[in-house]
């Protein structure tokens, strides 16, 4: 029972925190506020510590919290699954987010929503806590929702900002087509398993392995159940892990302030489709259609994905398409059935582009609010610790050795080359060929932020010379960490003034940074081991090893983290990524003008890649401007033509007809009563006459 109450205080601390920092946020002071929620998000971290060594020591648990709903037959319950799958999400979802809360102290420190913003994200820490702990379908369904909302909330967290108040709408209209697909998976669930609960269909799961449903009447209109629910729950993960084609709303994202880019759309949140299919390992297993289906669309967003990252100039938006690259990672080693190599690239992944983002908002800090890369350079002296940690954070993910990026991404990368899943071998093409765009657009980056020329202070010819100003409640002006490259504003300039210079941030932004460079450095040289080869997950991830023998090839080829890393120094992965790097210095530092000449001679191609392949121009020709058009031809042939025109006008003109006619039988003179009169009964008699 004393372990249940230390469950239970994992998810409803942050809640408390959010409680206060929410509920009282115009009446309490702001140390109050930040407090509350960090303490809240700390209490859980250190529970989740505890939950995790009596986890190591053999305990776990599954079971309800209390009874939701009963109906019928069905059971709807609060639950717990406490096992080492879930005890790894809490420890990284919560450790970085307490590394957010403590940041945002620095980072938000002069924005009138300073109480409103702790109270999100405190709130959407419980709400992973929720989703991540469920051992039910219907808890993980509310978690699900519940991060979409926060999300929602806090993209658009500058909500006088119409393009904030876009990007959460798009954001929260993605994910509804995600959910859609989700919702039809959990309903497939319940009406062929009876439960919801996780255990009961797991159990059950082979028996209906060959299960069929009818789409369609005639033949060819039945599909593998199996594949048909594993399928729908991935396209409720597509949409909440920004898999391609519902990416769009992520780059978007950065609208938010950056603790939620690093918090939300980096680490954590977008995380949940991975975690969702891991857990799902035991359907998924059952149907290679629908693995096939998850390495294709893994690899194809981790190529393209990367792509985009090479042209972006805000530097937010770098790291942005990096997170989308790294989830189709991610993605390709579930489908590969090397579903504990993916969790432990969501792991490592966590620390390094949390960190990435955070020195992203350190940047923009020092550069007075400038996010083009383009007007930085030479930061490196003025910003050491920003420097440093943020080279830790591209050195590990590009996949450098002993760094935590290189034994993830070199284990999925091994991964996919061993699995024989329809679609592998594109997908072995894409990681390859994405190492070394990675590496590429990685140290483009870090060059032009932390290298070369100084170019801040200056009038740049690219159209950020200025930026808008954000009103808060009251109509006051409020100049706010982040802004986007394309709303600006010539009232308001923004970046270094001539003959002013960059500066270090504050520790409260500085120590987050230095504690997630830590992990990033030595977390995966000391999980490695356990996590994918020690049994570790065996518990908690089920892997057919007959049909899909992946992790069991992979165990035999591990010799230890050390000698993985040196043997990693004569492969082609760690060239590639030299490649991307050597070729990014000599672009950037040594010959600029040869980039702008690739440009100039590869104009087309550029344009379909500023131009996101034009994912945004379909989805507003086709589905927005379809919408609008049935809309359209539904109000004009509907309501105006049928409703208004037909029904509701037809009415009043037939009843103005028959009121015409009746006019000229009342007009007042008896005889033309009386003919009537003598008018009808001839034709009374007429018809009787005819009938007889």
């Amino acid at each position: 029972m004393e372990m249940q109450n230390i469950y239970l205080l994992v998810p409803l601390a942050p809640l408390l925190g959010a409680a206060i920092a929410g509920l009282l946020c115009l009446v309490i002071p702001r140390w109050v506020a930040h407090t509350a929620a960090i303490s809240g998000v700390a209490i859980a971290f250190v529970a989740s510590l505890v939950i995790f060594q009596d986890v190591a020591a053999g305990n776990t648990f599954n079971g309800p919290v209390y009874q939701w709903l009963s109906s019928g037959d069905y059971v709807f319950e609060v639950g717990f699954l406490i096992d080492q799958l879930t005890v790894t999400m809490m420890l990284v979802v919560n450790f970085v987010s307490l590394m957010v809360h403590i940041y945002t102290i620095g980072y938000m420190r002069d924005d009138p929503g300073y109480n409103r913003f702790f109270s999100y994200i405190a709130l959407f820490t419980f709400s992973m806590m929720m989703l991540v702990m469920s051992n039910n379908f219907m808890q993980l369904f509310f978690g699900w929702e519940a991060v979409g909302l926060v999300s929602y909330l806090l993209i658009g967290f500058w909500y006088t900002r119409p393009t904030a108040t876009f990007a959460n709408m798009k954001a929260f209209l993605v994910n509804r087509v995600g959910d859609f697909g989700f919702v039809l998976g959990i309903g497939l669930i319940l009406a062929h398993f009876g439960t919801l609960d996780y255990k009961t269909v797991f159990e059950h799961a082979p028996s209906l392995a060959e299960a069929t449903i009818t789409l369609y009447s005639g033949s060819g209109g039945t599909v593998s159940l199996m594949s048909a629910t594993c399928i729908l729950l991935f396209i409720g993960a597509m949409g909440k892990s920004a898999q391609v084609p519902l990416h769009v709303w992520l780059p978007d994202s950065m609208e938010g302030p950056t603790p939620i880019s690093a918090l939300i759309h980096a680490a954590t949140m977008v995380t949940a489709g991975i975690f969702l299919v891991a857990r799902m390992s035991p359907l998924f297993e059952l149907s290679d259609t629908a693995l096939s289906f998850v390495i294709i669309i893994g690899s194809i967003t981790a190529l393209f994905m990367g792509f985009l990252g090479v042209i972006q100039n805000d530097i937010k938006r770098v790291v942005a398409y990096s997170t989308l690259s790294q989830l189709g990672y991610m993605t390709v080693a579930l489908g590969a059935s090397a579903y504990s190599v993916a969790i432990f690239h969501l792991m490592t992944h966590a620390f390094f582009k949390a960190l990435l983002f955070l020195g992203a908002g350190s940047v923009i800090i020092g550069m007075h609010h400038e996010q083009d890369i383009r007007n930085m350079g030479g930061l490196r002296k003025y910003m050491p610790v920003t420097w440093l940690t943020s080279l830790i954070g591209s050195l590990a993910l590009i996949g450098t050795p002993f760094f935590a990026g290189f034994y993830s991404k070199d284990s999925i990368i091994e991964a996919v080359a061993l699995s024989h899943i329809t679609g592998s071998g594109f997908a072995y093409f894409s990681v390859m060929a994405g190492v070394f765009v990675t590496a590429f657009y990685s140290f483009r980056m870090y060059f032009l932020v932390f290298h070369g020329e100084e170019r801040f202070g200056k009038a740049h010819d690219h159209g950020h010379a200025a930026v808008h100003a954000k009103t808060d409640e009251h109509g006051a002006d409020v100049h706010n960490g982040d802004h986007d490259d394309e709303e600006v504003s010539p009232d308001h300039h923004h970046g270094l003034a001539p003959g002013q210079k960059p500066h270090e941030t504050p520790w409260v932004v500085t120590l987050p940074l230095v504690l997630l460079a830590i992990p990033s450095v030595i977390i995966g040289y000391l999980t490695v081991e356990p996590m994918l080869y020690g049994g570790f997950f065996k518990d908690s991830i089920f892997i057919n090893a007959e049909a899909h023998p992946v992790m069991e090839e992979l165990a035999h080829e591990f010799h230890g983290a050390l000698a993985m890393a040196a043997h990693a120094l004569s492969s082609p992965v760690f060239w590639l990524a030299i490649a991307g790097v050597v070729l990014s210095w000599f672009f950037y530092l040594v010959r600029p003008a040869i980039p702008a000449a690739i440009k100039v001679a590869c104009l087309p191609i550029y344009t379909v890649l500023e131009n996101k392949y034009y994912f945004d121009k379909f989805n507003e020709v086709v589905f927005a401007g379809g919408a609008r058009l049935l809309g359209r031809g539904l109000w004009k042939g509907g309501d105006v033509g049928v409703i208004d025109g037909f029904i509701v006008g037809g009415s009043v003109r037939l009843v103005g007809w028959v009121s015409l006619m009746a006019r000229f039988f009342q007009s007042g003179h008896i005889y033309h009563y009386a003919f009537t009169m003598i008018f009808g009964v001839c034709a009374l008699l007429s018809f009787w006459l005819l009938r007889a």
